[in-house]
Formats: structure tokens, C-alpha cells, sequence
């Protein structure tokens, strides 16, 4: 079973979320801010990771830089979730290192198409992301 780390702060997305991807077997953890996700990413190694990109503490764009740039954690796969729905929005979470982009609200069925390409990804080539990302905050708008 897949483990998704869902980072968001909404209370009802994150109980939405939660009990979707758990009806679909999914084993749930989840955080309500950036530093907390960076924590559960390095002991819990998740299979994937749901980030909201407007998180107090650490925001997703942050807290997906720095996991990218972290051997522990750049090679897990990071969704973008956020209401930031312009074509620079995109561009900035795939610069930060996000591996696919959705936008809120939700279309679980589209969310779970992209969820199970990532994981069918990462099983077949062991790991997409080997080496850590080198940026500065400055290059990504940070």
C-alpha cells in the first residue's frame, strides 16, 4: 500500500482528502504546514507527497525546494495542489521541483489519474530523482 503525505492546512480539504485517498487504499499521514512536512518526509519516507502551495511556517514552494534539494527526500514525488491557477503559478512549483501541478478545487478523478502515474513512475525506474536540485532562493522568486 501507497503511502501519500497530504500537506495542507484547510482542515475540511485535508479531511476530504484524507478520506478519499483512503477509500482507495491509500495510507494517509498528513501536515498542516511546511516544517512539519519536511519532518514526516525524512522518517516516514511517503510514497508520494500532496503539497498546498499557501501553507503558513514554510509554504509548499519552500517546503518542496527544500525536500528536492535533500538526498533523503528528492526522490519523492511532489503533486502541487493549489487555487494559484495562472501559467507562471505552474511554471513556479515545477521550478521549486514539484513533479505535476493540480489546481483547487479538486477533481478527484483527475487527481488520482495523476497520483498513480507518479507511483507507477517512481516503482518502475526504483527512483525518478536521484541527485538534489541546486537553485538559490533568488532564481526561483523566493
Amino acid at each position: 500500500m501507497a503511502k501519500i503525505l497530504i500537506v495542507e492546512d484547510d482542515k475540511t480539504n485535508l479531511d476530504m482528502l484524507e478520506r478519499l485517498l483512503t477509500i482507495y487504499g491509500y495510507e494517509v499521514i498528513s501536515a498542516p504546514d511546511g516544517a512539519r512536512a519536511l519532518a514526516l518526509a525524512r522518517s516516514q519516507q511517503p510514497n508520494l507527497i500532496l503539497m498546498d502551495m499557501g501553507l503558513p511556517i514554510l509554504n509548499g514552494w519552500q517546503a518542496t525546494y527544500r525536500l528536492k534539494s535533500s538526498l533523503a527526500t528528492c526522490h519523492i514525488p511532489v503533486i502541487a495542489l493549489t487555487a494559484y491557477a495562472l501559467s507562471e503559478d505552474r511554471a513556479r512549483c515545477l521550478a521549486v521541483g514539484c513533479d505535476d501541478y493540480d489546481v483547487k478545487p479538486i477533481d478527484i478523478s483527475r487527481l488520482l489519474v495523476k497520483i498513480q502515474t507518479h507511483l507507477e513512475r517512481t516503482t518502475a525506474v526504483g527512483s525518478v530523482a536521484t541527485t538534489p536540485m541546486v537553485s538559490t532562493d533568488e532564481d526561483l522568486g523566493m
